[in-house]
Parts: C-alpha cells; sequence; structure tokens
C-alpha cells in the first residue's frame, strides 16, 4: 500500500485528488493538511512513502514546506502541484529537493504513474510544465540569468529528451547509443549545471535558456 500525505488548501480540489487516488488500489491518502504548516506537522507525524505539495497555500507555502523538511532531514519525495502560474516558485522548489511537478487537474493514470515512479528514484517533468516555464524563462532579461553554461549538441539533445520524461533506456534507443553512455552524458550535463538530479537540470536549462 501507497501511503500519500496530501497537503493542498483548495478543499475541492483535495477532495477531489483524494478521490481519485483511492479509486486505485494501492493507494491510500493517509493524512490531508489545509495549509502548510500543519502538513509539515503531519509530515512528522504520519509514516508516509510520498507527499503531494500545493505550492500556493496560507500560512506556510510549498517552498517554505519544502525548506522546513529539508532542515528536519525528512527525505519523503515530494511531488508538486501546480496551476502553471508558479513558475519561480517551481524553480525554487526544484533546488530544494522536489521530484516531480503535476497539473492539480491530473487524471488518474498519469498520477498513479508519477507517484510510482518517483518512488522507483525517479523525476517527473512533463513537457506541458516544461514548456510554461520555458515561456516563462524566455520572459526574463538575458542580463538578469546567470553566465551561460555550454552544453553539446549531443547533451543538450539528451538533455531535452529528459525534460520530456525519457527513461535512459529510451533516450539511448532515440540517440542511437548505449545506455552507459547516455547515464555518462547525463552525470557531465549535472556536473556542468551544479545540480543533484534530472528534475533539477532541466529547470537549471530552462531558466538559463540552454534547451
Amino acid at each position: 500500500m501507497i501511503k500519500i500525505l496530501l497537503i493542498e488548501d483548495q478543499k475541492l480540489v483535495r477532495d477531489g485528488i483524494k478521490t481519485l487516488l483511492e479509486l486505485k488500489p494501492g493507494f491510500e491518502v493517509t493524512a490531508c493538511a489545509s495549509d502548510g504548516q500543519e502538513g509539515l506537522e503531519m509530515a512528522g507525524q504520519y509514516a508516509v512513502d510520498i507527499i503531494l505539495l500545493d505550492i500556493r497555500m496560507p500560512v506556510m507555502n510549498g517552498v517554505e514546506v519544502l525548506r522546513g523538511l529539508k532542515e528536519r532531514s525528512w527525505f519523503t519525495p515530494v511531488i508538486i502541484l501546480t496551476t502553471f502560474d508558479d513558475h519561480e516558485l517551481i524553480s525554487q522548489c526544484t533546488r530544494l529537493g522536489a521530484k516531480g511537478y503535476l497539473r492539480k487537474d491530473v487524471g488518474l493514470d498519469e498520477l498513479t504513474s508519477a507517484i510510482k515512479h518517483v518512488l522507483k528514484g525517479g523525476d517527473w517533468v512533463r513537457p506541458a510544465v516544461t514548456d510554461r516555464i520555458s515561456r516563462y524563462a524566455q520572459a526574463i532579461p538575458q542580463e538578469s540569468l546567470s553566465d551561460k553554461i555550454e552544453l553539446s549538441t549531443s547533451e543538450t539533445q539528451v538533455l531535452r529528451l529528459v525534460a520530456a520524461g525519457y527513461s535512459n533506456n529510451e533516450i539511448a534507443s532515440t540517440v542511437f547509443k548505449a545506455q552507459g553512455t547516455v547515464r555518462n552524458q547525463i552525470s557531465s550535463i549535472l556536473e556542468k549545471l551544479d545540480v543533484r538530479d534530472r528534475t533539477q537540470a532541466v529547470m537549471r536549462a530552462i531558466e538559463l535558456g540552454l534547451i
């Protein structure tokens, strides 16, 4: 049974997501919180496998919740719930360790697939999210961005496939390279972008206008 903590201030959205999840065998919404502070407290009270976290909430927002989890060394994986109006906050959440992003109107199949994927150690960044953030990043004056980091043509291609949600195996098949080569390229990308994981790499690259 996958146990979930849902932190969402809008009751209709919260109830809708809870109802959706509990239609699927093997999923249990163990606890629900209506604001960030309550959610952070519940994260310490309940043994859950994953947290679904809204960004904009009263009392304490999603960024502050992630920061609180990090300060307490609580490493439960977190998937962010977004309406796509929170581009800057999404970037902050990425830097604080969020493992994925979903729209609040997500369908049941994608929601459960994202949860399972993240629990296996993966990241869930879908093209619709990266497209919106990319448009946001393009609106930022170039001089306000950090010094450009150069990726090779091959690395850029791989990173775009990562942003589209491809696994290492799928990337290898697409670019006709061995999985080991793809893993090495992704490691190189993470090092160049000074990030820890694939999700952060995608968000950082979008911020810098690299993809």
